[in-house]
């Protein structure tokens, strides 16, 4: 946690499995960190034993923050669930306070005197409970005068060895130390002397080192604490927590036993993102080799958030003892594919798709750096799976979604059924008016032959569905793909908006009868009216946003809806636009009805000086315009697309080379010609 200025602030091969700052008005910087060495490095960790797999616990900040829900009663149900749950027994074991557990002023003697209201027992009351449970405890100071809060609780600058001793005391596990209001006194200096005072307890505590990357920890950090912050605070974005993964990614070189990059705390259920985008946090901190500490109040989680966080087999992924961080072996449009070296010889393999559409995203088992075979066992950690693949690893991945795989050389590959991709085609929309076609495919990337093959498309009750091919063939031999179509028409009646339907797939092979299931969002949809429409007046299929919500006829503003300003560019104001947060994605419906779309476009003012964004447009899978590279200091630009037949159109905005601080960008005038 950092000070904020002014606010303070299923597919798979197989299938597809949907996986998934305190903030101020700027999310933290997406652009992607300096390479780490391409050899990897072991540096010497600290030699306690501790942290020899990431930690596994839980922070109330994301949560709580400073409110006053944060407090004892809190943090013992916390623990009490951890237990009943069954999280203890997934290996999660740290229940650790953040900031605001203290008053204001230390006592007469410089000792820290606990909050009397939000733990009348006192901190190592709760943390007697908390070890009584058979789990850790952990606490949180600033390696400054004063904490992080806008309220500024004593830090621990020029009281370590008397604060460690405080901490030993009470019986504190693990320690993470921030980095605010430190006086300017040298980060290395900071940290190692607060190491030292810890050591000097003779107690086992874990070091965390919060200093959100500034001075680039991972570089000398590895004997001073176990794990480093690498990226500023993450807030319950979608943007945020893309940012930061990009920034934590190239840095798998540093990690390993005793020393792990930190890209923050987990969002998981509190609400901000959906639930695949939770599943893709999960899946890729676990690949990241992250600690996996748990940010929501589990008193009020729902049932998927359990799920997600309790899944053993991803979580296994992280712990595995090799300590290796996964590697990014290709990123390419949004589609990303990250392997991690796991203790068994085998691969697990995040197939992440950063876009805002379904991707299929593919790589090869010797790709993913496992040894030539004649096949290979691919194990779906969320669809919880296993399949037979002759060596392509693919899926068509949901939008923000990642598909988790464990994948080792197999010699009795005909005990597994064929690894049988099933993947919808392009955009899938549904009109009330008039059926509209879709389509999708069936790959067979197993050895074995698919045989007695059927698809099915199902749908809500009252939607009418109907094949426009064959929906069944005899065989599927290895590499052939087999394609079918429907046309769709939604109900009289039916909103615009998402939809679920099913895409199903039955096959016979060795291993016996298989069937495939693959959840397929379809947008219902209406045309656009004829004539001149701004865009900020029309329906919209979808949209995606940095910061906040896509906002229309007003600047972005901050996290919520409708809290920006009038559109102004260069200080020219507009009536009618909108106001998006790089990266964003607007994407509309034209149905073949429109011909040009014509927009002025800029960083708002309410950006300040700060800030580069890039506009593109794209018609249907084609990048129609783009403006390059814009900043503060450039006027409106004019921008001016042909859509003509186009079935969709996507207004998209990205960072301008600089990170996606501060980029509150506009669609001014935004309209379409139909």
């Amino acid at each position: 946690m950092r000070a904020l200025p002014s606010l303070r602030l299923h597919g798979l091969v197989l299938g597809v499995a949907c996986a998934a700052l305190v903030g101020a008005v700027q999310v933290a910087p997406a652009g992607a960190a300096e390479p780490a060495p391409a050899s990897p490095l072991r540096l010497a960790a600290p030699d306690d034993g501790l942290a020899l797999t990431p930690p596994m616990g839980f922070n109330n900040w994301n949560s709580t923050h400073c409110r006053p829900e944060f407090n004892e009663a809190m943090i013992k149900g916390v623990a009490d669930l951890f237990v009943t749950k069954g999280l203890k027994d997934a290996g999660y074991e740290y229940i650790n306070l953040d900031d605001c557990w203290a008053l204001p002023q230390r006592d007469a003697a410089g000792k820290l005197v606990p909050d009397p209201v939000r733990f009348p027992n006192g901190i190592k009351a709760v943390a007697d409970y908390v070890h009584a449970k058979g789990l850790k405890f952990g606490i949180y100071t600033s390696a400054g005068t004063k904490t992080c809060d806008r309220v500024g609780f004593p830090g621990g600058l020029n009281h370590e060895y008397s604060d460690a001793r405080q901490f030993a005391d009470w019986g504190v596990d693990y320690l993470k130390y921030d980095n605010c209001n430190h006086q300017g006194v040298d980060a290395k200096k900071r940290y190692t002397t607060m190491r030292d005072a810890l050591k000097a307890t003779g107690r086992p505590i874990v070091f965390s080192i919060c200093e959100w990357g500034e001075n680039r920890p991972w570089e000398w950090a590895a004997d001073v604490g176990h794990l480093w912050r690498t990226t500023g605070d993450i807030n319950d974005s979608w943007g945020s927590t893309l940012s930061i993964m990009k920034k934590n990614l190239p840095l798998h070189a540093y990690a390993g036993p005793g020393n792990w990059n930190d890209p923050d705390m987990l969002e998981v259920g509190n609400g901000g993102m959906t639930d695949t985008e939770y599943r893709t946090q999960f899946s890729m901190w676990s690949i990241m080799a992250a600690p996996l500490l748990i940010g929501t109040d589990l008193r009020k989680a729902d049932d998927a958030t359990f799920e997600i966080l309790s899944n053993r087999e991803v979580i296994a992924v992280d712990q595995d003892p090799l300590g290796r961080q996964g590697e990014v072996i290709s990123s390419e449009a949004g589609r990303w594919v990250v392997v991690k070296e796991l203790s068994d010889g085998s691969r697990a393999i995040a197939l992440f798709n950063e876009s805002d559409r379904p991707q299929r995203i593919e790589t090869s088992a010797t790709d993913a750096g496992l040894p030539r075979a004649r096949d290979y066992r691919v194990r779906d950690l969320w669809a919880h799976s296993d399949a037979s693949s002759a060596g392509t690893i693919a899926a068509t991945v949901p939008a923000h979604g990642t598909v988790l795989l464990r994948v080792s050389p197999e010699r009795r590959w005909e005990s597994y059924p064929p690894a049988v991709e099933l993947a919808p085609t392009g955009d899938w929309f549904a009109r009330t008016d008039r059926p509209a076609e879709v389509s999708a495919k069936l790959t067979n990337h197993g050895r074995d032959k698919a045989r007695a093959v059927s698809v099915r498309l199902s749908g809500p009750e009252g939607w009418d569905i109907r094949p426009t091919t064959p929906t069944r063939t005899g065989k599927l031999s290895s590499g052939i793909t087999f394609t079918t179509g429907w046309k769709v028409k939604a109900p009289g009646g039916t909103r615009p908006g998402d939809y679920d339907l099913v895409l199903s797939a039955a096959y016979d092979s060795q291993a016996g009868k298989t069937r495939r299931e693959h959840p397929v969002r379809v947008s219902v949809v209406v045309p656009p009216q004829p004539g001149v429409s701004y865009v900020s007046d029309m329906p919209w299929v979808s949209s995606s946003n940095g910061w906040g919500p896509v906002e229309r006829d007003r600047s972005v503003g901050g996290s919520g809806a409708r809290d920006g300003k009038t559109l102004t560019i260069g200080g020219q104001t507009y009536t009618k636009g909108l106001g998006v947060h790089a990266p964003s994605v607007v994407h509309l419906y034209l149905g073949g009805k429109c011909s040009t779309l014509r927009a002025s476009v800029g960083l708002d003012d309410e950006s300040g000086t700060r800030g580069t964004v890039a506009y593109e447009v794209w018609a249907d899978d084609r990048k129609i315009a783009a403006t390059g590279v814009v900043d503060n200091s450039m006027p409106a630009q004019p921008v001016t697309a042909d859509v003509t037949g186009a079935h969709s159109v996507r207004l998209v905005v990205t960072d301008g080379g600089d990170a996606v601080a501060y980029d509150h960008a506009d669609w001014a005038d935004a309209r379409l010609t139909c």
